[in-house]
């Protein structure tokens, strides 16, 4: 008795797709992970892509004020500085609300507390000069432009030492 059999070379199509969507889904993954890795980005040179995120930034002032930050310096609640979880400590950020636009400069000084929810905290000097901090929270791009704190003093108001 002869059964009439398919060309399916031993694999059904539903496995076929199934394995496609895994490697697919790995392929997007690693894909991901790379373009939102800080470490890779630190050297950044004009006309080459830049690390940077999205997400919901806070700030973070006198409870903490005068209270050593990671970088061992005392935090400043004046001067504009951040903390964030993983970019190396004296990273320079461009920060900007995405409800007004405003953006600012800042230095990471400190690892946190920075909620889960959230990609930055900011001094209260940024979160005013960003425009958000009546309201608490606010929508965020945050971009690295360089590894030195040098470059953040470009945006310290007048009259307040940077912090270092």
């Amino acid at each position: 008795m002869n059964a009439i059999r398919r060309p399916d070379n031993g694999m059904r199509p539903r496995r076929m797709f199934t394995f496609t969507g895994a490697v697919l889904a790995i392929f997007l993954g690693v894909a991901g992970a790379r373009a939102a890795s800080p470490a890779d980005h630190l050297i950044v040179k004009p006309g080459h892509h830049h690390w940077y995120e999205f997400g919901v930034a806070s700030w973070y002032g006198r409870f903490f004020q005068g209270k050593t930050t990671a970088s061992g310096v005392p935090y400043n609640e004046d001067a504009l500085t951040c903390a964030h979880r993983t970019l190396p400590l004296g990273s320079v950020l461009k920060v900007t609300n995405l409800r007004n636009n405003r953006s600012v400069i800042v230095t990471v000084n400190d690892r946190g507390p920075v909620p889960k929810d959230r990609v930055i905290d900011l001094s209260l000097a940024a979160a005013q000069d960003l425009g958000f901090s009546q309201r608490g929270l606010a929508p965020v791009k945050v971009e690295l432009i360089g590894p030195h704190a040098e470059v953040a003093q470009l945006n310290t108001p007048a009259g307040i030492a940077p912090s270092r």
